[in-house]
């Protein structure tokens, strides 16, 4: 006797193939084997006591405040718990309720269906980009002075060509170049600078190496120009949100957007108040949001990808819990990349330099990794491929 641990449904087919379970039998009890924890934050105590109800009443069960019963409290959390069938099943009993209950009906099945995806495709102006089973390692290329980690090691820019092509080498997937620092107070830099540092490189690389090439920028007039140069992703640590144009830009070009969750500015991010009412929630929250603004502007779903914003605006602690509750952004429905390599929150732990921080990143990117990353953006390519690869190898045998 011994207990299973079922992380997905491939997970639970293979082992109903394995008892040799009628096919019928599969799909019967398939939504029975994958539970999951659903939170809904700050609803009416009318709504909370419905779904406790209801939920109750299909098997399974949902946790309010204490006061919600009586209406003493004016509202509450309610995290529901139950698997694939019971809150499906939930979903269809407040399909028809007053209060707003049929927009979390539906909000309910978009949650399951994104949660329950494993495979994705991220679509460039030039390709497909298949994620989910091999994680996809993007390689950080700085032409620029100041960056944290190799500021103004490659900012000569035959030595930033022959860099990128060196990790493309190594095995990377994705060459992301920037020509403007986001370190916490870096200072900024005219578009005009940034796309003289920038445009030779990616015209250089392209020249010689057919992987995917991401410019990471915050300025729409940088994106449209990399484009034109060979860029098929747009890496915008501000999700669109600081260039008005930046959409348009990408919508028109088609090419693929990472989206990334930062609080403030490079300038100011890690000054002032950390403080976080729900750290997850509000990073998906945010995310949401641009997302639905991104396709509001014509951007394709299939050409976004979302990142939590690792050390942007968050404290040492915040970063860690990102990592252990990564899985959380499954409910997006988008590929998750993730950018942990060398930075401060690692030197807190092990101490030492950027350059002495490679064994922590290791431990991020193989936690990342299991909690549901598919895109890694890394300096070390060569040995984060060997970490991802046995990672990979790890949750997919």
């Amino acid at each position: 006797m011994k207990i299973i641990n079922i992380r997905d449904s491939a997970q639970a087919i293979a082992i109903f193939k394995r008892i040799g379970v009628d096919p019928y039998g599969i799909d019967a009890m398939l939504p029975k084997t994958i539970n999951f924890n659903i939170l809904f934050e700050n609803k009416s105590c009318r709504i909370a006591n419905i779904i406790k109800q209801e939920m109750l009443s299909v098997g399974g069960d949902a946790a309010v405040a204490r006061g919600s019963v009586g209406n003493n409290v004016t509202s509450t959390d309610i995290l529901i718990m139950g698997t694939i069938k019971q809150i499906t099943a939930l979903a269809g009993k407040l399909t028809k309720q007053p209060f707003g209950l049929n927009q979390i009906s539906q909000d309910l099945l978009a949650v399951l269906n994104n949660a329950s995806q494993t495979k994705f495709i991220l679509k460039t102006s030039r390709r497909e980009i298949s994620l989910g089973r091999k994680t996809q390692i993007m390689g950080i290329l700085n032409v620029t002075p100041d960056s944290f980690s190799d500021g103004g090691l490659f900012y000569n820019q035959q030595k930033a060509i022959d860099r990128g092509l060196q990790m493309i080498a190594q095995g990377a997937d994705i060459i992301d170049i920037g020509g403007e620092s986001t370190r916490p107070g870096a200072t900024a830099v005219s578009a005009k600078e940034e796309l003289k540092r920038v445009l030779p490189v990616i015209s250089g690389i392209t020249m010689q190496a057919k992987i995917p090439i991401s410019i990471d920028t915050t300025k729409a007039v940088v994106a449209r120009e990399a484009i034109a140069a060979g860029a098929e992703i747009v890496n915008d640590v501000s999700a669109g949100h600081k260039d008005k144009k930046m959409l348009q830009i990408v919508n028109d070009s088609r090419a693929a957007m990472i989206l990334m969750h930062m609080r403030g500015r490079p300038q100011t991010m890690q000054k002032g108040d950390l403080t976080y009412n729900s750290l997850m929630g509000e990073i998906i929250t945010f995310l949401r949001k641009s997302i639905e603004k991104a396709i509001f502007a014509g951007v394709e779903k299939e050409c976004l990808a979302i990142d939590p914003g690792i050390g942007f605006g968050k404290t040492f602690s915040d970063n860690y819990r990102i990592i252990n509750n990564l899985a959380e952004l499954k409910t997006l429905g988008l590929p998750i990349m993730i950018g942990t390599s060398r930075k401060a929150f690692i030197g807190k732990v092990t101490g030492g330099e950027p350059q002495e921080r490679i064994e922590g990143t290791a431990a991020t990117i193989a936690a990342s990794i299991m909690n549901g990353c598919h895109i890694i953006r890394v300096h070390d390519v060569a040995g984060m491929k060997n970490v991802a690869a046995v990672t990979d190898a790890i949750l997919h045998t």
